[in-house]
């Protein structure tokens, strides 16, 4: 039987998930249909969940010199305070998408992970022990024999249409385009740079690269002529035009694209050996870097659950808590990127309840909730659904909390670059959490305590989420090994 795992796309959650699984010591093959990397961002900044999760992992310090951090944060449009936040957090991040791929491809290739480009599956056949993925490449096809299958290819995804996994949802009519374009230094494009809400739509120039401008439009009730066809810079100068009344002066197109209002989930994000993540469980419309985030907290979930099951070390049920913990997670985003675009159309409409926002994101609390809700920072997963008043640490994610351990200055984030678990003793030495059996998978720490976590010791996964605190007790503290790690050795 293969002890292999095949990730098909070479994207963010795809490199991610690979990256993970390969952290664990599993062989991992990423298949890309794509013959070479496009070099194009349709995104161009990571939320805060995205940057917490890769500073776990020990990959932001390689990006920071690469982008900015940016201390905003919005809800469709409405500007949010990040800083006014009661606890730790980090800020968006300014990057192009392809800033991020190039790290990830570069970690997963350094973690021993085989990346194939050029090979498109066109079949998938699965049994008992393992699934049959046909290939085809530039030069014929061929058959790989893998332990399991993870779909991160996008919207239109090969993996989750040959698995027959329905992906029911809505589009509606929506005229978006998006493209870099090369400026000289006097076009008037430079002066026109911003974010505008208009009464058809969206409008934004923003820069993109040294003498280079990023365009969005998108325009609502409107559909393109053709949908499947190249953009044009004639339809984009035109729309430009509808949207603002003023021509699009200057700029050679670099690339340019279409985006849509679509919002899918996936029925399931699991078929026996086939597993989704990312885009290809769920889609909604692009706002702040949700679509991201979610995407690649999906793909830290799955990897460390994944792993232990190829390995033979997960308990009963672990991988099923994939799904269970994930696809909520991604019905809230589509949720609640709907409830954003209502916010932004028709604008005749809407402009009243957008300033009755305006003033409640003065509440502390309610920037505080909106802030965590954009950014991928409420996540809580019910990791003790038996306890009626769980902890409020409980199945949260912790941030990069800084620690003093024995060894000297740490943080929360650095204890978890191995990605596996850990069990932090905070107690000052007042009492010794044991995790002995479960040692080659949980490291124990013991650090000073900190008035940033409100527990004597904590448990945590290897994705970071708390699994048990120590007020629940040392037989908790068993039973919360044995359910996220297995049996002892």
């Amino acid at each position: 039987m293969s002890r292999t795992v095949t990730v098909v796309g070479a994207g963010p959650v795809g490199l991610m998930l690979a990256c993970e699984l390969a952290l664990a010591d599993v062989e991992t093959i990423v298949l890309e249909r794509q013959p070479e990397p496009t070099g194009q961002s349709r995104g161009m900044a990571i939320n805060a969940g995205v940057v917490e999760l890769l500073t776990q992992r020990g990959l932001m310090d390689a990006l920071r010199p690469y982008g900015m951090s940016w201390p905003r944060a919005h809800l469709a449009q409405l500007w949010l305070d990040p800083a006014r936040l009661t606890e730790r957090h980090e800020n968006t991040f300014l990057l192009p998408q392809s800033a991020l791929e190039q790290r990830l491809e570069e970690q997963a290739i350094k973690l021993g992970v085989d990346v194939r480009r050029g090979h498109r599956v066109v079949n998938v056949e699965q049994d008992g022990i393992g699934v049959a993925v046909d290939v085809e490449t530039g030069t014929g096809g061929h058959r790989l024999r893998t332990s399991y299958l993870v779909g991160c290819d996008g919207p239109a995804s090969t993996v989750r249409e040959l698995a027959g996994i329905p992906f029911p949802g809505t589009e509606l009519p929506f005229h978006g385009l998006v493209g870099d374009l090369s400026v000289q230094p006097t076009d008037g494009l430079l002066q026109k740079l911003g974010a505008q809400m208009l009464g058809g739509g969206l409008y934004a120039a923003a820069p993109a690269g040294p003498l280079v401008i990023r365009i969005s439009t998108g325009e609502f009730d409107r559909s393109p002529a053709d949908p499947d066809a190249p953009v044009t810079m004639a339809e984009l100068r035109a729309a430009v035009l509808r949207l603002t009344g003023e021509p699009l002066d200057g700029g050679e197109p670099r690339w340019l694209a279409r985006w849509n209002n679509a919002t899918r989930l996936a029925d399931r994000y699991r078929d026996r050996r086939v597993l989704l993540a990312g885009d290809a469980a769920h889609v909604h419309f692009p706002l702040g870097g949700q679509a991201l985030s979610t995407g690649i907290e999906d793909a830290v979930n799955l990897g460390w659950k994944l792993a232990a099951t190829v390995r033979g070390t997960a308990p009963d049920g672990l991988l099923d808590t994939y799904e269970t913990e994930r696809r909520p997670v991604g019905a809230r985003a589509c949720a609640t990127t709907r409830a954003q675009s209502a916010l932004m159309y028709p604008m005749d409409r809407v402009s009243p309840l957008r300033d009755l926002f305006n003033e409640l994101i003065e509440l502390d609390a309610v920037n505080e909730h909106l802030v965590k809700l954009v950014g991928g920072l409420d996540v809580r997963y019910p990791v003790r659904p038996d306890l009626a008043d769980p902890h409020p640490l409980l199945g949260r994610r912790l941030a990069a909390v800084p620690l003093t351990t024995v060894d000297g200055a740490s943080t929360v984030a650095e204890l978890l670059h191995r990605g596996r678990g850990v069990l932090l003793d905070l107690s000052g030495g007042s009492t010794k959490p044991d995790a002995t059996g479960w040692a080659d998978r949980v490291d124990t720490v013991a650090a000073e305590p900190t008035a940033e976590i409100d527990a004597t010791a904590l448990l945590l996964r290897p994705d970071g989420y708390v699994a048990w605190v120590g007020a629940d007790g040392r037989s908790a503290l068993t039973e919360a090994l044995g359910t996220w790690f297995g049996p002892a050795a």
